[in-house]
């Protein structure tokens, strides 16, 4: 499936990304392979690993929230950035923890799957932010990215838990088509680290070839942009 015309490509000067979600969430590494591209793409950059407040916090609360912020642009970057331009927010205590720093009509991409009740609660959300207003005035990107990467890899052979953790390459690869990167180093990444583990590499290298894909299919998304 290919879209029935091209989007509009904006040039921008420098863009601030940040993403985060739970420790196990994959933000570090997430971020890292985005540099990594970045690097490939000629782009300055700088970065802000962000860790948990606390070790082994409970999953889902604002206290285990990690982070990765790249900030990058065509002419020197000197600081890892003060306001985002983009924010991958995998659960709802990532989005809580974050949103403040996303400069007013910045973009905000949530993985619509993780906001249930519970992770709602743990976040400490009375109401939900994607339907109560919270987020008006962002240039809104709702993903099932659960969902999504379980469609994706549904024949993988891998287990749920396994499955899940490639979300994180879908976030990976529809951020690297977003912002024009380049998807192969971060293919190439996987091939070399994932080699021993052959349907853990393929169902990585699937799940970031679906992300990257899904900005061209997807009609939620109305442009992208480069530096």
């Amino acid at each position: 499936m290919t879209p029935s015309s091209p989007l509009p490509t904006t040039a921008l000067s420098d863009v601030v990304v940040l993403f985060a979600g739970d420790s196990g969430d994959g933000m570090q590494l997430t971020g890292s392979q985005f540099t990594l591209a970045t690097a490939h793409a000629r782009n300055d950059l700088a970065t802000l690993p962000d860790f948990p407040a606390e070790i082994r916090a409970p999953a889902g609360t604002l206290y285990g929230v990690s982070g990765f912020q790249l900030h990058f642009g065509s002419s020197a970057i000197l600081t890892p950035g003060d306001e985002v331009d983009l924010l991958v927010a995998m659960n709802p205590a990532a989005l809580k923890v974050n949103l403040p720093r996303v400069k007013a009509g910045g973009a905000v991409l949530v993985n619509t799957n993780a906001f249930t009740d519970r992770d709602l609660g743990l976040a400490g959300y009375e109401a939900n932010p994607l339907e109560d207003g919270t987020l008006d005035g962002y240039e809104r990107h709702d993903v099932e990215l659960t969902r999504l990467t379980r469609e994706a890899l549904a024949d993988s052979g891998l287990s749920n838990q396994e499955v899940d953790r490639a979300k994180n390459m879908f976030a990976l690869g529809l951020s690297l088509w977003l912002y024009t990167r380049p998807v192969e180093p971060a293919r190439e990444w996987i091939r070399q680290k994932l080699a021993s583990q052959p349907k853990i590499r393929d169902a990585n290298l699937r799940a970031i070839d679906k992300g990257y894909h899904y900005g061209d299919v997807s009609e939620r998304i109305v442009a992208r942009y480069e530096v």
